[in-house]
């Protein structure tokens, strides 16, 4: 009978880190993440002095962990402010996670948020209607919106291409 994994190693070894106690997260090839949030909250973090950062989930923690120094992120946002309206439904920032661990910073009136720090790279906002016929993790166009519903979505290298490229950005400062 096959050894079975304890649920905490599986999904480790399934996110493409080794599942062995001595593992290290550096063991792994880059992976590609869209976060999503508002437009306001997305382009914060990528204009941030001296470095851009990146926060998901609310300023959750754990979706952070899943995220590792080397990962692209593509920020999407469904409006422009968060709770808005306005169905702005784009790719806004585009970038690369830096060396670290997530860290929390007082952002004032009990709000401690978990961020991890990201070199951001020129971009344009790119409207993802276009692109849906051709984004391979979206498996029912019809119903492409539920795909963004945990806040964080890992996809593959041709899919962050595909995005990377419609928003102008330079496929080279992505190392893809």
């Amino acid at each position: 009978m096959p050894m079975r994994l304890p649920l905490r190693l599986y999904l480790q070894a399934r996110d493409g880190a080794a599942a062995g106690p001595r593992a290290s997260r550096a063991d792994r090839a880059p992976r590609n993440w869209i976060v999503v949030a508002s437009a306001e909250h997305a382009r914060r973090g990528r204009d941030h002095l001296p470095a851009g950062f990146m926060q998901a989930g609310h300023g959750k923690e754990a979706p952070l962990r899943r995220v590792a120094p080397g990962d692209r992120i593509a920020y999407y946002a469904p409006s422009t402010v968060l709770g808005g309206k306005d169905r702005l439904q784009s790719f806004v920032s585009l970038g690369v996670v830096l060396p670290g661990v997530p860290h929390t910073v007082d952002m004032g009136g009990g709000f401690v948020p978990w961020r991890r720090d990201v070199r951001y790279v020129p971009a344009h906002d790119a409207p993802i209607g276009p692109l849906i016929p051709r984004l391979a993790f979206i498996d029912d166009p019809a119903h492409w919106g539920s795909k963004f519903r945990f806040g964080l979505v890992s996809v593959g290298d041709a899919d962050m291409r595909c995005i990377a490229r419609a928003m102008d950005a330079d496929l080279a400062a992505l190392a893809l």
